[in-house]
């Protein structure tokens, strides 16, 4: 679901449009005490961007099958403020920030019903299958570019 909000990820960013992806924590994502590992935000944040791009049109695979391209993770910041629990129902934010020629720039927020859990500001950058940096396709970055 795409929605645009009147809001912002961060008070010095201009209004984006923002992913919305839910998941439950199960107990294979939790430590013994039932708290989310922290590692595993990472993994909910990548399952959050798989979902925003087949539900912008490009998904993954197609871009492997079309473009020998992907994405790849080239730089991510995270700050966790609160823990998720065991059965917390969450829902994960992308908001994508800039596009570049070779590069995607996005701000993600885990949250807890309304309130905020973590923090991911993330950069990916395109790949083709040789494993160097080339250009955002154009079919992708049309894709993008209409549910900014």
């Amino acid at each position: 679901m795409v929605e645009a909000m009147a809001r912002s990820l961060a008070p010095d960013t201009p209004p984006l449009a923002i992913h919305r992806h839910r998941l439950r924590v199960y107990f294979e994502d939790t430590d013994a005490g039932g708290i989310v590992y922290y590692a595993n935000y990472l993994m909910f944040a990548e399952r959050a961007r798989t979902e925003m791009m087949r539900d912008f049109g490009a998904t993954h695979a197609a871009m492997i099958d079309v473009t020998g391209t992907t994405f790849a993770v080239r730089r991510c910041e995270v700050d966790y403020l609160k823990p998720a629990r065991l059965d917390d129902l969450l829902e994960i934010e992308t908001a994508i920030t800039d596009i570049g020629a070779a590069t995607l720039d996005a701000r993600q927020r885990v949250l807890r019903d309304d309130e905020e859990l973590v923090r991911i500001q993330i950069r990916l950058a395109c790949m083709n299958a040789e494993g160097r940096a080339t250009r955002i396709p154009a079919t992708v970055r049309e894709a993008l570019n209409r549910n900014r």
